[in-house]
């Protein structure tokens, strides 16, 4: 079986869930989009639950992504289910059904410079150095700067 379907298995047992409260970021311009950005959870009701070589975690997440020189914002519903593994250096690989919001630094992944709404069956690797690796098995991506530009 593989570890996509061991999360989505497990994800349906009861018990044991504890809330996962999404943090708020800012990011200047530049760095994931032309223009500076502040990204909070409208909805956040993630939650989390350690189970044999990993962490679960679902629920509803509504991210709202706004142009902090401009007002200028969008919604994205970011309420996939990941189930991650943590390695010992600090590598995390998500295994993921659904959309996520993920941000590309310029040069340091698969995807170019952006914030990413991620949508689909996917692998995502993270290492300690920021290097974002995207394995898509299917789905799309969408960049949402221009959204907020």
């Amino acid at each position: 079986m593989n570890m996509m379907a061991v999360a989505l298995t497990a994800s349906l047992l009861p018990g044991g869930w504890v809330p996962a409260p999404q943090e708020s970021f800012d990011r200047p311009a530049g760095v994931l989009c032309d223009v500076p950005i502040h990204v909070e959870a409208a909805v956040d009701e993630v939650v989390s639950k350690d189970v044999p070589g990993g962490t679960i975690y679902k629920g509803k997440l509504v991210e709202r992504v706004t142009n902090t020189g401009t007002g200028r914002y969008t919604d994205a519903d970011a309420s996939g289910t990941a189930y991650v593994q943590t390695a010992a250096d600090g590598t995390q690989t998500w295994y993921v059904a659904g959309p996520v919001l993920i941000g590309y630094r310029e040069g340091a992944g698969s995807l170019p410079r952006g914030l990413y709404l991620i949508d689909g069956v996917f692998r995502l690797v993270l290492a300690p150095d920021g290097h974002k690796e995207l394995t898509m098995v299917r789905g799309s991506t969408r960049n949402l700067c221009p959204l907020v530009s």
